[in-house]
């Protein structure tokens, strides 16, 4: 793993700081505009944003107190509440944005070092040390910083970030269906390898066209010979 605690915690205010600014001064029209994900408006993406955080601050409380209390109550919830805050009036929902980041960064502040080592479950069902908790995070706020469709694009986004993001999602598609991929960041050097099926398809580009292509965003890479890069599962 090329990340630590400290790197999540300094990506995760970046990221914080980059997605309030791209939603700073909007009002009711900038805000159901659409948003770069099928089928959601930015009001959509900015409750899903606040709720990730009342999510993890969940986690944050299950590490400090030792009582399991799980990022969302059922499997429904998630998305009720998204479409709740869908429906909100943009200087409420931007409140709550704003609200729901404080108290997440002023939990994460209060973890002691026997805290950070408490494990909690991931809404994926994943078992993990509290420490992953601003990883979560800073993925949420930088990646859905892009998808404002506000002009932030992955290359805004710090070059080790994209480096643990492109690992991240490599770890997590190594048992999906799909092609085989080796994808080399022609910036940085580094390389990844997505196993499948056929011969493995050689994709290279920039580091931030390697994570977008990872994470399913829109991208400019092409494979060898010129042909497009393949279309990759959802990872997510």
């Amino acid at each position: 793993m090329r990340r630590t605690l400290g790197d999540a915690l300094n990506w995760c205010a970046t990221g914080t700081e980059l997605f309030f600014a791209a939603v700073a001064g909007w009002g009711e029209e900038d805000y159901l505009a659409p948003s770069g994900l099928p089928g959601w408006t930015r009001k959509h993406l900015v409750a899903h944003v606040a709720a990730n955080a009342d999510a993890l601050g969940n986690l944050v409380r299950w590490a400090a107190t030792g009582e399991k209390t799980p990022m969302y109550s059922s499997p429904r919830q998630r998305d009720a509440d998204i479409e709740a805050g869908a429906r909100r009036p943009a200087e409420e929902l931007a409140a709550w944005l704003t609200s729901s980041a404080e108290r997440l960064a002023a939990g994460i502040t209060g973890l002691t070092d026997d805290q950070w080592n408490a494990e909690v479950v991931t809404a994926q069902g994943r078992t993990v040390p509290a420490t992953e908790i601003p990883w979560l995070r800073s993925r949420e706020v930088c990646v859905h910083a892009v998808d404002l469709a506000s002009g932030v694009a992955f290359s805004a986004l710090p070059a080790g970030l994209l480096t643990a993001l492109a690992d991240d999602i490599v770890a997590k598609r190594g048992g999906a269906a799909g092609p085989a991929v080796v994808l080399t960041a022609t910036d940085t050097g580094d390389r990844w390898e997505l196993p499948g099926e056929g011969e493995p398809v050689t994709v290279d580009g920039p580091l931030a066209g390697v994570a977008a292509y990872l994470a399913g965003r829109p991208h400019a890479l092409t494979a060898s010979g010129g042909s497009l890069a393949p279309l990759l599962t959802a990872w997510l």
